[in-house]
């Protein structure tokens, strides 16, 4: 099973560098996200079942923190760039949307924990985060390889 693992995730990782090759930006996400999902079900060996429950659930919180990302980019991190022309009171009305969507975000990471682990196990809930991180990890250490390959 470990071996099966390793060969899916070198597959994937090669899929994944000459991914990130392309100047296409969206078609790259695209390319991205099937490769998390790809990863994630391999990771966590969800039956039939519990992928029909899953997926629904992991789809539409991936959806989620999209919409908290460019609410986050359109409402705060471009007011940031502009730091100096701010008022003192422009600048606590900032700082009060980031601790609202600060908030709204801890919520929805934990009604999506609860109904995730209500739907696969409380371990797989855990390998999933844990499955999360290792996928970024793996990402980044990827696109780092990749630009030091370009420095030479």
């Amino acid at each position: 099973m470990m071996s099966k693992q390793i060969i899916t995730f070198t597959v994937l990782l090669l899929l994944l560098t000459s991914s990130l090759g392309f100047s296409q930006i969206k078609h790259d996400w695209d390319k991205i996200k099937s490769l998390k999902i790809a990863f994630i079900t391999e990771r966590l060996e969800l039956n039939s079942k519990e992928a029909q429950e899953f997926w629904p659930i992991y789809n539409s919180y991936e959806s989620k923190k999209e919409a908290f990302h460019k609410k986050e980019h359109s409402e705060i991190k471009d007011k940031i760039k502009n730091l100096d022309q701010l008022s003192n009171k422009e600048a606590n009305a900032l700082l009060d949307k980031m601790v609202k969507l600060e908030d709204e975000k801890h919520k929805s990471s934990q009604a999506y924990i609860e109904k995730v682990s209500k739907t696969i196990s409380p371990k797989k809930t855990i390998l999933l985060l844990r499955s999360e991180e290792d996928f970024k990890r793996q990402l980044i250490k990827q696109y780092r390889q990749r630009r030091a390959n370009q420095k030479k």
